[in-house]
């Protein structure tokens, strides 16, 4: 089998590995990249002829994963898309918002180019490739063997990270012996609110291991969740608002369990929260269409037909979201994007980063060069859709939500396999993945290795 590492090994976004065995060639996940330099990349062509793949596997819906499905539809793919229900669920809504994404920037661009006497800029792709590419899905559930043919078969077994994720594994045969290789996907962290914990993967000859958090350790989740609560208090006491920048998919849904927990719990009181994200609406009411993927706790809370002890506001239009700046204090408003480098969350924090009274918490991973990150590590001023914004609002940072395994569960997972698989470690900063690395090496002799993006190797 020959594997190519086209995306995401020696960055956080943009996963894609290739596969080629016994004349079958395919992908393991079609990701967008995100941050500094993203768009020209994004619109790189792909190292291998879409034209030419059997399938794509997708092991979770983050758009780091998948955002770039419908330009392969767009550049010819023809064959199947491999995903469990949850995730082409969860797809639908995303890449659509992806699509209206790509063609507003293309708009904006091309209104300059003109003026400039250059060309249109065409979208990465359209809502239309969206559309071509929903047909093409191939639904597995977890737990079960399916064969491609060629000596080839595989299982999606669940990740815990977000609804639907999975851990893929695959079984090869290019010789005497059958062979293994994993890919973990993004691995979540035990204990996380709604969906179950990862299940173990078993043994494998290679594993392509995820490293976003090798370096780093979580907090408990009970004390991310006080911190929460006193972040939201003291906000509340010094009369602002209270801003979380949220990932649509998973965070978002994970925040409003825990934030209507602490209500119905008499830690804080009937409060407003707003969810300025028409995605994340749609996104919420999907994972309310799949209770098959909760845990005991949110099936019992699902069955109570999700009943709100806090007041929910769905935030749909442009006027509505713009309204929410006339709120001096007292609400809670969770938008996206996730790393604020995008979305509804800029305009906000645009008008209220700079009022000492507010408080913008952050409850997951910033890449390096997102807005997102800049305020984490602490500037003082931060460029703003072309205005200079001070930061003034008490920045908050939780890492306890992060529905990515830490470095002891990283390990934890790899604990399974009671063979000496080849490691490759991918999708983490260098600082990351190195200590991950170390680890690996020292606990378990296991042998490591730090692909590049546009590696190939033989196994």
């Amino acid at each position: 089998m020959k594997l190519r590492f086209i995306g995401g090994a020696s960055t956080v976004t943009g996963s894609c590995y290739g596969l080629e065995i016994n004349e079958l060639k395919f992908l393991v996940e079609c990701g967008m990249r995100q941050g500094s330099g993203a768009d020209e990349a994004n619109r790189r062509p792909l190292p291998v002829p879409v034209s030419g793949l059997d399938y794509i596997f997708v092991t979770h819906a983050h758009i780091d994963h998948s955002g770039l499905l419908p330009r392969a539809v767009k550049d010819g793919f023809k064959g199947s898309i491999i995903a469990t229900p949850a995730t082409r669920d969860l797809l639908e809504p995303m890449l659509y918002d992806s699509a209206a994404i790509q063609e507003s920037d293309a708009d904006w661009a091309t209104k300059k180019r003109l003026r400039l006497g250059a060309p249109p800029m065409e979208p990465l792709y359209t809502s239309d490739d969206v559309a071509n590419l929903l047909t093409r899905f191939d639904l597995r559930p977890y737990g079960k063997v399916f064969h491609l043919g060629g000596g080839v078969k595989y299982r999606f077994i669940d990740a815990g990270h977000i609804l639907g994720s999975a851990a893929l594994e695959i079984w090869f045969q290019d010789s005497e012996r059958e062979k293994k290789i994993v890919f973990s996907g993004d691995i979540g962290k035990k204990g996380n609110p709604i969906i179950r914990d990862p299940d173990a993967a078993g043994d494998a000859d290679y594993v392509v291991m995820e490293s976003t958090y090798g370096n780093r350790s979580h907090r408990p989740l009970n004390e991310s969740i006080d911190e929460l609560a006193t972040a939201i208090k003291t906000t509340f006491k010094r009369g602002g608002n209270v801003y979380i920048p949220s990932f649509a998919v998973g965070r978002t849904q994970d925040l409003l369990y825990i934030i209507n927990n602490l209500v119905r719990e008499g830690r804080l009181y009937r409060i407003d929260v707003y969810l300025d994200s028409p995605l994340a609406e749609e996104v919420t009411r999907v994972y309310a269409g799949h209770p098959e993927c909760f845990d005991e706790d949110a099936r019992r809370f699902s069955a109570r037909s999700q009943d709100y002890a806090m007041r929910l506001h769905y935030v749909r239009s442009v006027e509505e979201s713009m309204a929410l700046n006339r709120l001096r204090g007292g609400s809670i408003i969770i938008a996206g994007s996730g790393m604020c480098d995008g979305g509804r969350i800029r305009h906000h924090l645009k008008h209220n980063l700079w009022r000492p009274e507010c408080g913008v918490i952050f409850v997951g991973y910033q890449a390096s060069s997102t807005l997102g990150r800049k305020i984490v590590d602490g500037a003082k001023t931060v460029n703003i859709l072309g205005e200079e914004i001070l930061v003034k609002a008490q920045i908050y940072t939780i890492n306890g939500f992060s529905a990515h395994a830490d470095r002891k569960e990283l390990l934890e997972w790899l604990s399974s396999f009671a063979d000496s698989p080849q490691v490759f470690i991918v999708h983490g900063e260098d600082a990351a993945a190195e200590a991950l690395g170390s680890a690996i090496k020292e606990r378990y002799g296991f042998t490591t290795r730090r692909p590049k993006d546009g590696d190939v190797v033989e196994l």
